[in-house]
């Protein structure tokens, strides 16, 4: 919804405006209305005029991919994965650059965990969604984040999410 909504203002100042065309002798008769309130038929139009105006140059800078581009966080589960590839169709269909993905919490098997069940288990089910995202996104940029101890916080903890989001890890 948040993707059409530049097109839908659009759409509806161009209505406004083909009605101000339309109907500019019956908009005049209501101006005592408008001036009650400050504003003048003229002054309202300038306004939606300008607004249609920032609204263009936003859309213009949303489709400018050396101004803009989506970077699509995701979990190595099915539910993620599916809603990731909506939204990198949505953006597509919007022209709005997107070739990078965050996988985030993933489980790696480290040595700590190698005889934990649970731990193989959880690891197996998400392997099975790296390995779709690996094939779905091959032309994209996946940083992969393993699953941290504690919660991302404050400028240290940004510091060190950032190098995982830079250096690749060999699964």
């Amino acid at each position: 919804r948040l993707l059409t909504f530049p097109k839908v203002l659009q759409q509806t100042f161009g209505k406004i405006n083909d009605l101000k065309q339309k109907l500019g002798g019956l908009l005049t008769q209501f101006a005592g209305l408008l001036q009650q309130s400050g504003t003048t038929p003229d002054q309202l139009f300038d306004k939606i005029e300008s607004a249609k105006k920032t609204i263009d140059v936003v859309n213009r800078q949303f489709q400018d991919p050396d101004a803009t581009t989506f970077v699509c966080v995701a979990i190595p589960e099915f539910l993620s994965l599916f809603e990731t590839e909506r939204l990198v169709q949505a953006l597509a269909k919007h022209e709005i650059d997107t070739h990078n993905i965050v996988v985030n919490q993933i489980h790696f098997l480290d040595k700590d965990c190698v005889d934990c069940k649970k731990c193989q288990a959880r690891w197996k089910m998400q392997k099975k969604y790296l390995d779709q995202i690996d094939e779905l996104y091959e032309d994209f940029h996946v940083a992969k984040c393993p699953l941290l101890e504690n919660e991302v916080r404050g400028k240290a903890g940004l510091e060190e999410f950032g190098k995982l989001l830079t250096t690749p890890r060999p699964e």
